[in-house]
């Protein structure tokens, strides 16, 4: 009986499971098992071929007559052409090309019968006009123990293959390795299975690979998606459950404090919202144990006062707090903003009150000592910087509380850099995003993180209205919105332009599509500039903005805008999170659809901030009826970041929820879809909890025990305690 873990050097010849793992990385038989049919064809009725139709999918039986050598037009090499004779004697050709026709001659020797699957085609007319399949499925009937009539009617598994890695190479191996497979222990409790209706594992492996028909296929799925729902619920709860152990430094609440006398000083109503998280996140802060908290909110709900009231309370208890911001333009402007929130109680010495720091990798060397003196010594109650806080000189007195601004920006090992600042325990954690991108959302759907959400928007945040522009079908479309930012300038506001790029595509920054290679170059900030400065928006105040201007002329070019010295803004992304100009009504993306949902919805919330309606219209050449049209559209159509969080989602897939991938390419998740199994989801991690409760250390579960130590690779394993 073969073994889930047994290598499949051991289980298959040498050169099949040398090439199963430097191609796919299947290196066990589990690994093969549980390399899935991406699609199953159906081979169809046996055929009859004088019945034959183009297009028709058929399976025909018959004899191989001829089988040549032809060469290749306009290229080298040869493809192989097979004449199959039936029984009446009609005939048709099967041609094989490339690596494929090697295989194929070695076997289609003349004289010898056959079963032939494919989709029909033709060539040439009339009287010599001749039946074609092209790489059709096929076995010899001598080699078979299965009739006819049975491998017309069973299905095909196609499974994802690679260089060098057939399909049918992958189905003779899970061939070999079921056949010697027998019973499997099954991780999931027998109870556990009759409840939810399910298959035994050994019966879902040998359906999903060997299926007598669709049904079949449905049972294994159900099964198997349930499998890796249970499985990683199981993962997640128990981190959750030893991350409860870990020390941290209670912060509670106290009377009297900064925080009583920042609220005091609010000119407006916190939000019922707003109130509520922060209550659960004051709760959190006082608990031995670090909180891991994930605040959504949407672009402009106010998710920067809560975190700054978190902080606040924090330092009313002895500690500090870091904000880590991923772009010195959204650093600084978190810095302007919570300085002024704060007033005179950001001076901190004898007004009582906390310093607040800026640590950018820009900063001069004197300014630079200064704010790690005072993080070091615990002057500054909060330090606000980018990756620069990260460095080993940095220290800090007593870091209590970690706040990242937009985490998807920070790779695991950046954010775990701050915690193991914090000296003995851990900090507390708070991860701020507007628009949850698909890992995100994978982690919350899953559990991993407790989620806090803001869904009110704080008033005086006025409606933003959003268009696609489609340029390229509607010229005079684009002419209207040049048309629409100048009237918008004429009534004293401010327009943002954003560009995908700077002006050199060496080194470029900006979300620039790879999709089509064909494609023009993006739109550049320097081009557009001077383009539209010398054209449409002739006279009025433009300026420039991107990440390779020199710190200093960054901030400047900032500060011209928030005073309203600037009236038209062109950007890059580096304006998408954290700026904030109240007086900017309406923005224009170029070339939209090279910017994905999330930044799209991050960008546009950079207008209606002031009180006045917000104008973001998307600018695109691509035609209608295209995905990116699609995407487009949907952003137009919403402005709930949490539903396009889904429409990203279902785009770009969950990712490894238990690796380091940000989306799908590499993810664990074979069967289950988040988006369309979240029932199955819910299911599995009641199921979970009810066994991790009776059995925390799973002692009276071994196979399941053992799944998830195998799951849980040391590289996987430390990812999720940093996480």
């Amino acid at each position: 009986m073969t073994s889930f873990d047994e290598p499949l050097t051991k289980a298959l010849d040498p050169k099949t499971a040398k090439l199963l793992e430097s191609v796919l990385d299947l290196r066990t038989v589990g690994d093969l098992l549980r390399h899935y049919p991406r699609r199953y064809a159906e081979r169809g009725e046996l055929t009859d071929l004088d019945d034959l139709r183009v297009d028709d999918h058929v399976t025909v039986v018959g004899e191989v007559t001829r089988a040549m050598r032809r060469p290749m037009r306009n290229k080298g090499g040869t493809w192989l052409e097979v004449e199959v004779v039936d029984a009446r004697g009609s005939k048709i050709y099967l041609s094989f090309f490339g690596k494929t026709s090697h295989i194929a001659e070695t076997r289609l020797k003349p004289g010898r019968r056959g079963m032939f699957a494919g989709k029909v085609g033709a060539f040439g007319q009339g009287e010599k006009r001749k039946w074609q399949l092209s790489h059709p499925e096929f076995e010899m009937i001598e080699e078979s123990e299965t009739g006819a009539e049975e491998f017309a009617a069973a299905l095909v598994p196609i499974y994802p293959a690679g260089k060098d890695v057939t399909p049918w190479a992958i189905r003779r191996a899970l061939g070999v390795v079921l056949d010697t497979m027998g019973e499997l222990d099954d991780s999931l409790p027998g109870e556990l299975r009759a409840r939810h209706k399910l298959p035994g594992l050994s019966e879902a492996l040998l359906a999903i690979h060997r299926p007598r028909d669709h049904a079949d296929v449905a049972r294994a799925r159900k099964r198997l998606r349930f499998d890796e729902a249970f499985l990683l619920q199981a993962v997640l709860l128990q981190r959750r459950m030893v991350a409860a152990s870990w020390p941290a430094t209670p912060r509670p609440a106290i009377s009297g404090g900064l925080l009583a006398d920042f609220d005091g000083r609010l000119p407006f109503e916190l939000t019922e919202g707003q109130r509520e998280v922060g209550e659960e996140i004051a709760a959190d802060l006082a608990l031995p144990h670090p909180m891991h908290r994930l605040l959504q909110g949407e672009v402009g709900a106010g998710k920067t006062i809560v975190a700054l009231r978190a902080m606040l309370q924090v330092v009313d208890a002895g500690g500090q707090a870091v904000l880590l911001a991923p772009t010195e333009v959204l650093a600084q402007q978190h810095h302007r903003s919570i300085s002024a929130m704060l007033g005179d109680l950001a001076t901190g010495g004898m007004f009582g009150g906390t310093a607040v720091a800026l640590l950018t990798g820009s900063l001069g060397a004197a300014a630079r000592r200064s704010a790690m003196l005072d993080a070091a010594s615990g002057a500054a109650g909060i330090v606000v910087g980018t990756h620069a806080v990260l460095q080993e000189r940095v220290q800090f007195a007593d870091l209590g509380l970690v706040v990242v601004d937009e985490q998807h920006r920070f790779g695991v090992e950046q954010r775990d850099a701050l915690r193991e600042k914090a000296g003995g325990g851990r900090p507390h954690v708070l991860v701020m995003t507007a628009t949850p991108i698909p890992r995100t959302v994978a982690m919350t759907v899953f559990g991993d993180l407790t989620v806090s959400t803001l869904s009110q928007l704080p008033s005086g945040r006025a409606p933003i209205t959003t268009h696609v522009v489609p340029a390229a079908e509607k010229p005079h479309f684009l002419d209207r919105t040049w048309t629409r930012l100048r009237e918008e300038i004429e009534l004293g506001r401010q327009a943002y332009i954003v560009c995908p790029r700077i002006g050199d595509l060496e080194g470029d920054e900006g979300d620039m599509s790879k999709a089509d290679d064909e494609r023009r170059p993006p739109l550049a900030v320097l081009d557009v500039a001077e383009t539209l400065s010398a054209g449409p928006l002739h006279g009025l105040r433009t300026e420039v903005l991107h990440g390779k201007l020199p710190p200093e002329e960054k901030e400047a070019v900032m500060k011209s805008f928030t005073r309203g010295e600037i009236d038209v803004l062109v950007a890059t992304t580096v304006i998408e999170v954290g700026v904030d100009v109240p007086n900017s009504s309406v923005m224009v993306i170029m070339d939209a659809d090279r910017f994905g949902v999330s930044q799209l919805h991050q960008l546009r919330g950079r207008v209606g901030r002031g009180g006045l309606p917000g104008l973001c219209l998307l600018v695109t050449d691509s035609p209608g009826g295209t995905p990116a049209r699609a995407r487009l559209d949907a952003v137009a159509a919403t402005l709930d970041g949490f539903e396009l969080s889904r429409v990203d989602l279902e785009q770009r897939r969950e990712g490894d929820v238990l690796g380091v991938a940000q989306s799908g390419r590499r993810s664990s998740l074979k069967m289950l879809r988040l988006l369309r199994d979240e029932d199955v989801i819910h299911a599995a991690r009641l199921d979970a909890e009810a066994m991790l409760e009776a059995d925390p250390e799973l002692a009276g579960h071994p196979v399941l025990r053992a799944e998830i130590d195998g799951l849980l690779t040391d590289e996987r394993a430390e990812y999720l305690e940093k996480t």
